[in-house]
C-alpha cells in the first residue's frame, strides 16, 4: 500500500512544503518550522515538571536552533563545536548541558571556560578530567539501561555504566570536589516500549536510596530522549507515553520529583522534514528476475544513514503512475555496495515508476542533513530549505 502524505501532514502543512519542493532541484530536505514549534509546545504541556534540553545533534540547523531558543528551550551538546554554535546564537551557558560522556580534557576546559557547569559522565577517567578542568561543576552519571531490543536505534551499549559502578563514580566525584547532582539514562532512540522507562527509573531510585544512606542526596534525573515518532511501525501516542512515564516517576518518587531533564531530538524535529529524491534508474538483475532496483539520487551516505541495517523505516510517497508494488529494492547513487537503503523491507512504490519521478521520504527532519557526508563520491551535502 502506498503511503498517504495526509496520514503524516495536514493539508495546509503539505501545501506549504510542496510549494517549496516544486521550486527545487533534488536531492534536498524541506523543514517546516511550524511543526517544530507545535512539537515543542506539546512536549512542554505533556511534561510540565521537566526542563527540555534539545539534543542539537538531531538537527543543528541555525534556523531550527533559533526557533527553539526563542521558545525557551535549553540545549544538550555533544561537542565544543555545537557549544560554539549555540553560544553564537546568544544562548547563555546556564541553558547548556554537555551530555556527551566521551570528551577530551581540553574540550572540558574549553566548555568550562565558556561558562558550562552541567556535564554527564560514565567513567573514572572522565570524572578525573572534570575535577581538574571543570572544578565544582554539576555532574550526572549515565547508567546502562535495558530496551536495546525494542529501540530502533539503540544507545545503551556505548554509553553508560552499571548502577553499582555509577555509585562508585558519584562518590569519587564528590571526593574530588565536583557536585554530583544526579543520574542520567537513555532508553534508546525511537523506543517503542514504554516499560523501558519504568525499568530505568527504578534503577535511578535504587542509586538515590543507596547514596542517601551514604550521606549524599541527589537532586537531578536526566531521562534523555527516546520518544518515538510516526514512521512505519505503530507506536503509542505521546499522551500515553507521558501518562505512563509520569506514573513511573511518581511511584518511585512519591515524596516529590527531583529536577527532571528531558533531551528530545528526534521527537521534536523528525516530523518537520521531508527529504525529496529523484529516481535515477530502474533496473533488474536478471531477465527473469522478480525484483526491480530503484536507484535514487541520494542514499545511505547522503542523508539516509539511519536506514543502515534497515533500522529506521521511513514512510515513502511517490505520485508516479501505477499501482502499488512491493517488488522494489531501494538504493542510492554512490559507487559503494553498502549504499542500499531497503532490500529485505519493502516499501511500496508505484509499479510504473521511472527515471525523473520523485520519491518523498516523510518524517526525515532528524538525523538526515546532520548525518550527511561531505562530498562522498563527489556528491555534495544535502541542501536544506525552511518554510514557516
Amino acid at each position: 500500500m502506498l503511503k498517504d502524505v495526509f496520514d503524516y501532514y495536514s493539508h495546509d502543512e503539505w501545501a506549504l512544503m510542496k510549494a517549496e519542493m516544486d521550486r527545487r532541484e533534488t536531492p534536498f530536505l524541506v523543514v517546516n518550522l511550524n511543526i517544530i514549534r507545535r512539537n515543542y509546545e506539546a512536549l512542554r504541556s505533556l511534561y510540565p515538571f521537566a526542563h527540555i534540553y534539545y539534543a542539537v545533534k538531531a538537527n543543528p540547523a541555525p534556523e531550527v536552533l533559533t526557533v527553539l531558543r526563542d521558545m525557551g528551550s535549553c540545549f544538550d551538546i555533544a561537542s565544543v563545536y555545537e557549544l560554539d554554535q549555540i553560544l553564537a546564537l546568544g544562548v547563555s551557558p546556564d541553558r547548556i548541558s554537555y551530555g556527551n560522556t566521551i570528551k577530551k580534557a581540553r574540550d572540558i576546559a574549553y566548555a568550562y571556560g565558556k561558562g558550562v557547569r552541567l556535564f554527564t559522565t560514565d567513567s573514572e577517567a572522565d570524572i578525573r578530567n572534570l575535577a581538574q578542568y571543570a572544578p565544582g561543576s554539576r555532574v550526572a552519571c549515565r547508567i546502562l539501561t535495558e530496551g536495546g531490543e525494542t529501540a530502533e536505534w539503540p544507545l545503551s551499549r556505548k554509553f553508560g555504566c552499571h548502577s553499582d559502578l555509577a555509585i562508585d563514580l558519584i562518590l569519587l566525584a564528590k571526593e574530588l570536589g565536583l557536585n554530583p547532582c544526579g543520574v542520567s539514562f537513555h532508553v534508546g532512540s525511537q523506543q517503542r516500549d514504554i516499560g523501558a522507562w519504568d525499568s530505568a527509573i527504578s534503577k535511578v531510585r535504587y542509586i538515590y536510596d543507596y547514596l542517601e544512606g551514604q550521606g549524599l542526596k541527589l537532586t537531578l534525573l536526566n531521562m534523555g530522549g527516546g520518544f518515538p515518532v510516526k514512521y512505519i511501525s505503530k507506536t503509542s501516542s505521546p499522551h500515553v507515553y507521558a501518562e505512563e512515564i509520569t506514573r513511573y516517576l511518581k511511584e518511585d518518587f512519591p515524596d516529590g520529583l527531583p529536577e527532571v531533564i528531558l533531551e528530545p531530538g528526534r521527537s521534536l524535529v523528525a516530523e518537520s522534514g521531508v527529504l525529496v529524491t529523484e529516481v535515477v534508474l530502474v533496473s533488474k538483475k536478471s531477465a527473469a528476475g522478480v525484483d526491480k532496483w530503484v536507484y535514487l539520487d541520494t542514499g545511505l551516505f547522503n542523508g539516509l544513514i539511519e536506514t543502515i541495517g534497515e533500522s529506521i523505516k521511513y514512510p515513502l510517497f511517490s505520485d508516479a503512475e501505477g499501482k502499488p508494488s512491493d517488488t522494489f529494492v531501494i538504493a542510492g547513487p554512490t559507487c559503494d555496495s553498502q549504499d542500499i537503503m531497503y532490500e529485505k523491507y519493502r516499501n511500496s512504490l508505484p509499479d510504473g515508476i521511472k527515471p525523473g519521478d520523485r520519491v518523498y521520504w516523510l518524517t526525515t527532519g532528524a538525523y538526515t542533513a546532520s548525518y550527511c557526508s561531505v562530498c562522498f563520491n563527489g556528491f555534495p551535502p544535502l541542501k536544506t530549505y525552511f518554510v514557516k
